[in-house]
């Protein structure tokens, strides 16, 4: 049950409706996550600012759905697992590359260097070493990818915390905290 409930749409403000009828014309549903944020107007359109924001970065879809799930983990979100789980699988991520992600690395080269540098800034609270970003360009990212990272890890932290803290229901199929090893 939830701790912060969704927002009542019936008495909300006309503003905070015609947003969650935007989300769901936009995705087919209004996630829990939406309706739980909604509680504050100024809360839901930041967010939706900033996430339209990022998803116009030079970070692919898949390597954002990366970083969700790495920080998902990391801050043991199930709503966010379950969400970023389903759409990583959309973004073309395969069972192994999901759980790859949640472990905070990747097949590819590039993708394991964007997991490890969300993971290491979700674990060291933002103050990684020099060798991490050292070892993040010499994968190939450039510093406008390193800020991209830490802004979408920012932006999954808040999400985190958000249904941490509220108890948000899942309303996506359900992705346990625990990790499947590989097999």
């Amino acid at each position: 049950m939830p701790r912060i409930a969704p927002v009542d749409t019936v008495s909300a403000d006309a503003g905070v409706v015609a947003t969650l009828s935007a989300v769901k014309a936009k995705i087919g549903m209004t996630p829990n996550l939406f309706s739980t944020l909604a509680q504050s107007g100024a809360a839901l359109n930041g967010y939706i600012a900033f996430s339209d924001a990022l998803a116009k970065g030079a970070l692919t879809a898949r390597q954002r759905e990366i970083v969700a799930l790495a920080v998902a983990q990391a801050n043991g979100c199930e709503y966010c697992l379950s969400a970023h789980s389903l759409m990583g699988k959309g973004a073309g991520l395969s069972p192994d590359g999901l759980r790859k992600a949640r472990e905070g690395t990747a097949d590819d080269a590039i993708d394991a260097a964007v997991a490890r540098l969300a993971r290491r800034v979700v674990d060291t609270k933002g103050q990684v070493a020099d060798a991490d970003l050292a070892t993040a360009r010499a994968a190939g990212l450039n510093d406008g990818r390193l800020i991209e990272i830490i802004a979408n890890v920012a932006i999954n932290v808040l999400t985190n915390y958000v249904n941490n803290a509220a108890h948000t229901d899942i309303d996506f199929p359900k992705v346990a905290l625990t990790l499947q090893t590989a097999g």
